[in-house]
């Protein structure tokens, strides 16, 4: 699964720190799950997408 995390977090000029301490996660979390390590539970989707003022739809794209 692809996701945009990391240009909207730039985007919007968040740090890797800054978005982990909002939601709750580890710096580490946030590296693995924008270099596509790492694919987050719902809920952590649902709340990078409510923190990036996007939709989850439009934040992870599905892979085939």
């Amino acid at each position: 699964m692809k996701n945009s995390i990391k240009e909207l977090r730039k985007e919007k000029g968040y740090r890797q720190e800054d978005l982990a301490t909002a939601l709750g996660v580890s710096r580490q979390t946030i590296i693995a799950i924008e270099n596509n390590k790492y694919n987050p539970t719902l809920e952590l989707a649902m709340k990078l997408a409510r923190h990036l003022e996007t939709t989850v739809d439009q934040l992870f794209t599905l892979e085939e």
